[in-house]
């Protein structure tokens, strides 16, 4: 580490070397994860984070000098650790430049990726690999990013200029309406700031070795203890999370790289000792090496809480009292009520991202959604942050395209909404205006309200062991002993 960031590591601007002492509250989930993940000798690229109390005087008064200064000095680190440097054409540092509060708001706030490149630096990209289609791809995405997230106009030639705009972009962010929105319906603080990391690329898109995916170390929606997760070969992070790209099961990583998912799921069982709990891992594989991006504790269904809770108990992770202490009546009534349907006529299949049953009338513009008088069921293409609103105002949501780690699953999940994805093209037309009923639990959309078809409930070894703890009688009882337990 540089001299001139040792001396800023106190303040505002501090690498995440695996060192830094500072906790979540300053450095928001994201970063704390990278630090956490450097501590314990995980494969990630080199970053350094912008700290939360800086989102505050960004919206005061723009981005102050002396945090400017500190976030030059740590790009020149990222430099020396990478080998290349920012801004130049020959052998250009690009960079990642994300939000990150102290509480998880996935989706909600801004990134921009690839940033630093410019005409010159893709030729000289070009030149370096030998493989100008990636590098304009590349350049493609950035460009995209770019003008959604900072600049409609573009990006401006100085790279410099790129990454001062991009960190205000996403300190602007937490103000966003979707994210103002999310705060509110989990109770967060709107004055806690969002952090900002920049951290050196690495490119899921290099090559037919390359990809990237998001994994959890237990199945989200069921809590089965089993890495669960997606992958898109040749992609980026941006193609898994927003729901555009329809990416394949992370078996199919184990079959095409069995080297790197064996990796893959050792990372995921240190993590999950390290957090003790169910954890989310955001990954990418470049040239056939593996670099695991962030951790976090996932969101999760209600039915995967219970059995989460109780089996890392079970397992010693964690204590007896602080599993039934992370849990809720509330959870427990969600649990009971997403027995899957029985009955009906399916008129659309997909894959199951949030378990439960809803009936209603499907709409297909968010702005509908928003006004409906009775239950709607919203179904998209594939859903944008924006569509955030609309979703909480639905009973379910159903996608054409994305997968179980996309953006509308994760909302859907923690909301509490079944939700089907990857259904593929033409569902939104042929399901409009009609009364349908989603299973989350087995992915089908069925014909009208038959959500009173359900199938028995049989209780599971783990629910047996939730039974004795709270000394209830039935899984019916539940909700009841878990609100005095």
């Amino acid at each position: 580490m540089t001299t001139g960031l040792d001396a800023r590591s106190t303040a505002s601007v501090v690498s995440l070397d695996g060192t830094c002492p500072h906790g979540r509250e300053r450095l928001g989930g994201k970063a704390h994860s990278v630090n956490r993940m450097r501590a314990l000798g995980l494969p990630g690229p080199p970053a350094f984070a912008i700290t939360t109390d800086v989102c505050a005087r960004y919206r005061e008064a723009g981005l102050p000098d002396e945090v400017w200064a500190g976030v030059v000095d740590a790009v020149r680190v990222l430099e020396a650790d990478t080998g290349h440097r920012f801004a130049d054409p020959a052998s250009p540092l690009l960079v990642s430049v994300r939000s990150g509060a102290a509480q998880s708001m996935p989706g909600m706030m801004d990134t921009v990726l690839n940033l630093g490149l410019t005409p010159a630096a893709v030729e000289g990209l070009a030149e370096a690999t030998g493989d100008r289609a990636w590098a304009q791809d590349t350049d493609a995405r950035f460009r995209r990013s770019y003008a959604e997230v900072v600049d409609p106009a573009g990006p401006p030639e100085d790279p410099w200029e790129q990454l001062r705009a991009a960190i205000g972009a996403v300190f602007r962010s937490w103000d966003s309406p979707r994210a103002r929105v999310y705060r509110d319906r989990y109770g967060l603080d709107h004055d806690a700031g969002t952090a900002v990391t920049v951290q050196a690329m690495v490119f899921g898109n290099r090559d037919d070795a390359s990809g990237t995916g998001v994994a959890f170390s237990r199945d989200p929606s069921t809590g089965e203890p089993v890495l669960y997760g997606e992958w898109v070969r040749g992609g980026q992070g941006e193609d898994v999370v927003s729901g555009t790209v329809t990416p394949v099961p992370i078996a199919s990583f184990a079959d095409e790289m069995p080297t790197l998912h064996a990796e893959l799921v050792e990372a995921a069982t240190v993590l999950e000792a390290e957090y003790r709990d169910l954890v989310d891992i955001e990954f990418t594989v470049e040239s056939g090496r593996l670099y695991v991006l962030q951790a976090r504790a996932g969101k999760r269904s209600s039915t995967a809480a219970l059995r989460v809770a109780v089996e890392l108990a079970t397992a010693g992770l964690i204590t007896r009292d602080e599993a039934l202490g992370r849990l809720t009546p509330e959870q427990a009534r969600r649990h009971l009520e997403a027995s899957a349907t029985t009955g009906g006529e399916t008129v659309a299949s997909g894959i199951g991202a949030g378990p439960g049953v809803a009936s209603g009338v499907v709409v297909t513009d968010p702005d509908d959604a928003l006004d409906a008088d009775g239950p709607v069921v919203l179904v998209r293409p594939f859903t944008a942050p924006d569509d955030v609103p609309a979703m909480y105002a639905s009973v379910a949501v159903v996608t054409e395209h994305g997968g179980t780690t996309s953006h509308a699953a994760l909302v859907a999940r923690e909301a509490g909404l079944p939700c089907v994805v990857g259904c593929g093209d033409g569902i939104v037309a042929a399901l409009e205006g009609r009364t349908v009923t989603v299973d989350g639990a087995r992915g089908v959309v069925l014909d009208g309200d038959v959500t009173g078809e359900a199938g028995p409930h049989a209780t599971t070894a783990w629910e047996s062991t939730l039974l004795e703890w709270t000394g209830a009688a039935t899984p019916a009882d539940l909700p009841d002993r878990l609100g005095t337990s």
